[in-house]
């Protein structure tokens, strides 16, 4: 028979950090990858983007979609060679979430001035590429 006294991980583990029967733990990660030329622009807007929706009133479906989405887009910008085409699609997928909001249809949890925020968030997803 064997016991095992700590966690027991399937699967792959990349990028994960674990504390077992640590007491106090403190961690963090610095992984960073470069922005591919000429994508900073759509980085910074994704990145702004996922931080404001929260507070604009955007559903907790919405936001878990959104950050896919910015996720997605994130991972494609730091490519060798991304691909202008996926990180457009993406864009407007990340835009339709913005969308009912700008258009006031979203009014619970949303904060004064929401319908204009959403807009320019959608502005300036519009023109980052």
């Amino acid at each position: 028979m064997t016991i095992y006294s700590g966690p027991i991980i399937h699967g792959g583990v990349r990028r994960s950090q674990l504390a077992w029967n640590s007491g106090s733990v403190n961690q963090s990660q610095g992984h960073s990858q470069p922005i591919a030329p000429g994508f900073e622009a759509v980085a910074e807007a994704v990145v702004d983007t996922l931080r404001q929706l929260p507070a604009l009133g955007a559903s907790d479906e919405d936001l878990d979609d959104a950050s896919n989405t910015g996720e997605e887009i994130l991972s494609e910008v730091v490519q060798q060679d991304p691909d202008p085409g996926a990180v457009r699609r993406a864009l407007t997928v990340l835009k339709g979430h913005l969308a009912p909001i700008a258009m006031g249809a979203v009014t619970a949890g949303a904060v004064t001035g929401g319908e204009e925020s959403a807009w320019a968030l959608i502005e300036r997803l519009s023109t980052a590429l």
